[in-house]
């Protein structure tokens, strides 16, 4: 199995890589302090797992999962980071990444994590789970007012919340592309958020799907 590790702290990324080599069945593919070049890396090595920091100089990690999803949808993404605040987690998985550790997981247990993500699971810290599990189980919330969406507008923030495209949600409601992207200013706008994610996870939070 390959992997490509992303961490800009060295002693931490040599620590982590040498534990990769010295375990059968895994390969490391590449080790980097940024995301700078992910595109071509990623096409070139054709990683299975991609271990992901946050912290990361120019590109976070997490605007790089999407990145490397675009790329290689196969391609599991697993984060390794010291960040356990709901915002962060829930960027992470909504860009596409498939398990959620902290840099405290002993090494035993970050290499069975990275079978679990490649035999298809979706390993998280016990702490980062009961979190993603307060978060569904808390009473849905009753939706606002004060946003005033369209019916229209919000068919289109149900076609984001499932991951739609821009494409995939026009041909669904029969509408252009610019009309899509039109709404979704105006959904921003009415939200008061300035990304397609924090329009997802406002619209979760406030119950308004």
């Amino acid at each position: 199995m390959g992997i490509v590790y992303y961490e800009d702290n060295r002693e931490l990324r040599e620590g982590i890589s040498f534990l990769i080599q010295a375990t059968p069945g895994l390969s490391l593919l590449g080790a980097f302090g940024n995301c700078q070049y992910l595109p071509d890396e990623i096409r070139s090595l054709r990683p299975e797992v991609v271990l992901m920091d946050i912290d990361l100089p120019g590109i976070s990690g997490i605007d790089a999962v999407p990145m490397v999803k675009a790329i290689s949808a196969t391609t599991q993404v697993l984060m390794l980071t010291v960040f356990d605040d709901e915002d962060k987690i829930f960027r992470a998985i909504r860009n596409g990444a498939s398990g959620y550790l902290l840099k405290h997981t002993s090494p035993a247990e970050l290499v069975a994590a990275i079978f679990d993500l490649y035999r298809g699971g979706s390993p998280m810290t016990a702490s980062i789970a009961r979190k993603v599990l307060q978060h569904f189980q808390q009473p849905k919330a009753v939706p606002s007012d004060d946003y005033r969406l369209s019916s229209r507008e919000l068919d289109i923030v149900k076609g984001l919340v499932a991951g739609y495209s821009y494409k995939l949600i026009a041909d669904d409601l029969c509408i252009s592309i610019d009309t899509v992207r039109s709404h979704i200013r105006s959904i921003y706008d009415k939200l008061q958020v300035n990304s397609k994610t924090e329009a997802v996870l406002k619209a979760m939070r406030e119950g308004l799907v």
